[in-house]
């Protein structure tokens, strides 16, 4: 027997660590496959979850939005008294805006405006006083459903 030439064991030895090169890709890409997989998985039940919640924010809207179509609208005086009011603020907001952002004094310290005007905006309505000096009756409020 003779022995192997020295170029045969010497690609056996390359082929030995092919295999073994061959072998760790192998259980890598088998590793990376299972990590895709599991990955899906975790993704589909993140997507079905959120096509839940989903469904049921849309089922939520759309009662809300019966409930609206079908509620009553407030009296008329209620609704005019309303859009006044919101009319007031509107105008106002010029004369408030810079004390609101912090820029200027409060509109009722107004140097131009006399004492009387003064009092009369700072005075609150429910302690305003009638004629007779008496203070008048409150309001009894009642809550609309």
């Amino acid at each position: 027997m003779t022995s192997p030439p020295f170029e045969e064991v010497e690609l056996n030895k390359k082929h030995e660590e092919i295999l073994g090169k061959r072998a760790v890709l192998l259980q890598q890409m088998e590793s990376r496959y299972e990590q895709q997989k599991s990955k899906r998985k975790q993704q589909v039940k993140l997507s079905q979850a959120a096509h839940e919640r989903n469904a049921q924010l849309l089922q939520d809207l759309q009662k809300m939005e019966n409930r609206l179509r079908t509620r009553k609208l407030p009296h008329p005086d209620i609704l005019s008294l309303e859009t006044r009011y919101w009319a007031s603020v509107e105008e106002k907001i010029p004369e408030w805006e810079s004390f609101l952002l912090g820029k200027g004094p409060h509109p009722s310290s107004d140097p131009s405006r006399t004492p009387k005007q003064q009092k009369q905006k700072t005075l609150p309505r429910d302690h305003a006083t009638t004629q007779d000096g008496a203070l008048p009756p409150r309001p009894i409020l009642k809550h609309v459903k």
